[in-house]
């Protein structure tokens, strides 16, 4: 086993002379006062290895001994991880004593004690490749598969498979032979680095299949698919966090995994005392069965706060390659970035703008680029759909983190200042964010399927109805309201009532929160209805009136029950109010 001697500590950053070889991204324990602190190695030259310590390095000497491990940082991924609460390190969070967690102190993320009711799937003498099932075991009503091992290569052959029964993860539950002749005896347990990208499926399309949260701004407007990317930029309090809690409560997925990383600690609290509180409106149980939360904030180790982004993403693509629907939230990348750039300022490497790493755009890329839909060696389907918020300096949209994720995310949900300020939430700008999704044929075509093929057309039509209200309102503000002609004010209602009824929504509304696909195209029909209608007033002030009126026609329909008598009435007297006119 290669052993290390420390010659400097700057920081959580130590460089160390090795007596043997050693790999990039290796794991290795520094002994201090007791302690066995764990780093990773993040750059070779020569005999000096220089690691980023995952604790604080207070009391650390020159001269400490440090051990290699040989592997790479690695999650171990089992049954039993659903519900759990992980630091960026894969520790169990409820094991761990106290309020802050302690120096040198590591919990086993698994239960192995406890026992699981398998049930074998593949047969004796069945060929396999890595990531194959080979039985199921239950989570929290979850279908939770047992693979034949990820770093698997070749074909291997099944020996012997246990029966029905009871066992725990560590327990073998089948022996299998590779190419080479050589027995591997399988458990529940897959050991899997995190920086390095799952492959184990057949093939990786372009998304195309609407993912449903409820929120309309999102499904109407700028849709995200399953297997898609979007980001979430806004400053502070403008309800990103908001969002992702809608989304995460509402969308149809099957596991949700969120990455409190590196945010205020007071809002990862937040986090868990409220999740465990959530309803899962899709079961009738608690959101937080199907849940996992990786929680890193600002005062723990800048090093465990860059892995935690990549211990989720492993933990998604275990689920996936189940044939699971799987949501990823990271709240926010934006901390993770500047994680990345505070070793890469240790490491005097060349900064990039704002001092940022020079390959920050490559990071971010390669990290996005692991969500997606993919098909796996069994012909089922298996995703990752990925929404990252973005917390820039200022709420300024221009800054690196935002820019480098605006150029590989497929959805951009920019939230604003002033319409936050103005209590129009979600506080999403109608204007600047987009859905290249709305572009793709293969979404086209899903579309015209499970809905109708006049859904895009009529969402283009609104968006550019958008636009020119705002245009207007601009020309409104300067030359005031007797400045311009009432066609103009006509059209700048037409924009409040898109906005009004169709793209803000109350979250805390029973009804109002959450949206049916269903609902969402009567509504999309009816504000398109409104706003083709030809309308002809005398003066903007009867505009102004009779628009007014609308839209709180409209606000209460939305508080209705879907079909219900209530909603049909308001319905009725909409369609009313257009005949008049």
């Amino acid at each position: 086993m290669t052993k290390g001697t420390v010659n400097s500590v700057i920081s959580n950053m130590v460089t160390l002379t090795v007596d043997g070889p050693v790999k990039q991204g290796e794991i290795c324990y520094i002994e201090t006062g007791g302690d066995k602190l764990m780093s990773e190695v993040i750059k070779v030259i020569g005999k000096d290895v220089y690691v980023q310590v995952f604790e604080s390095t207070r009391g650390l000497k020159v001269g400490s001994v440090a051990e290699f491990t040989g592997h790479m940082l690695e999650v171990q991924l089992a049954p039993g991880m659903l519900s759990k609460e992980f630091d960026g390190l894969q520790n169990d969070l409820n094991k761990m004593e106290g309020v802050f967690l302690k120096r040198g102190q590591y919990t086993d993320p698994l239960d192995r004690d406890r026992e699981w009711e398998f049930k074998p799937i593949a047969r004796v003498g069945d060929t396999v490749v890595a990531s194959d099932w080979l039985g199921e075991v239950e989570e929290n009503s979850q279908p939770i598969k047992i693979m034949a091992p990820f770093q698997l290569e070749g074909n291997a052959t099944i020996k012997s498979i246990v029966k029905e029964g009871k066992y725990k993860v560590e327990d073998t539950i089948a022996v299998i032979t590779d190419e080479q002749g050589k027995d591997i005896h399988v458990n529940m347990i897959q050991h899997w680095p995190v920086k390095f990208a799952m492959t184990n499926y057949k093939q990786k399309p372009r998304p195309f299949k609407l993912l449903e949260t409820g929120v309309r701004t999102i499904d109407t407007f700028n849709p995200i698919v399953e297997g898609g990317t979007g980001f979430i930029p806004g400053p502070f309090g403008t309800g990103k966090t908001v969002l992702q809690h809608a989304i995460s409560k509402q969308a149809e997925a099957d596991i949700v995994i969120i990455a409190a990383c590196g945010e205020r600690a007071n809002e990862v609290v937040e986090i868990f005392t409220e999740f465990p509180e959530l309803d899962d409106p899709h079961t009738g149980r608690k959101l937080m069965e199907r849940t996992i939360i990786i929680a890193n904030t600002s005062n723990m180790p800048v090093a465990a706060r860059e892995a935690s982004v990549y211990t989720a993403m492993t933990m998604a693509e275990y689920y996936r390659s189940m044939g699971l629907r799987v949501l990823l939230m990271a709240d926010s990348t934006s901390r993770w970035a500047q994680a990345l750039r505070e070793m890469s300022n240790r490491m005097e490497e060349l900064p990039g703008p704002d001092a940022f790493p020079m390959d920050l755009s490559a990071l971010i890329s390669n990290f996005y680029g692991r969500a997606g839909y993919v098909y796996l060696n069994n012909g089922e389907v298996g995703s990752i759909t990925f929404i990252g918020t973005v917390s820039p300096a200022g709420g300024n949209l221009k800054e690196p983190v935002t820019e480098n994720t605006k150029k590989v995310a497929r959805c951009f949900y920019g939230l604003e200042q002033e319409r936050a300020d103005k209590k129009r939430y979600p506080a999403v700008n109608p204007i600047d964010s987009y859905s290249k999704y709305l572009e793709y044929p293969e979404f086209a075509e899903y579309i015209k399927g499970k809905i109708n093929d006049k859904w895009i057309p009529k969402v283009i039509n609104l968006k550019t109805r958008m636009q020119r209200g705002k245009e207007i309102a601009e020309q409104i503000n300067i030359l005031g309201d007797d400045g311009v002609p009432v066609d103009y004010h006509i059209t700048f209602w037409k924009s409040e009532i898109i906005d009004f009824v169709l793209l803000q929504q109350d979250a805390f509304d029973e009804v109002d929160a959450v949206s049916s696909l269903e609902r969402q195209e009567e509504i999309l029909n009816l504000v398109t209805e409104i706003c083709d209608h030809d309308f002809e007033f005398e003066t903007f002030l009867d505009v102004t009136d009779y628009f007014k009126k609308m839209i709180n026609l409209c606000k209460q329909m939305n508080y209705s029950q879907f079909k219900s008598e209530q909603y049909n009435d308001f319905v009725k007297q909409i369609k009313d109010m257009l005949t008049e006119k």
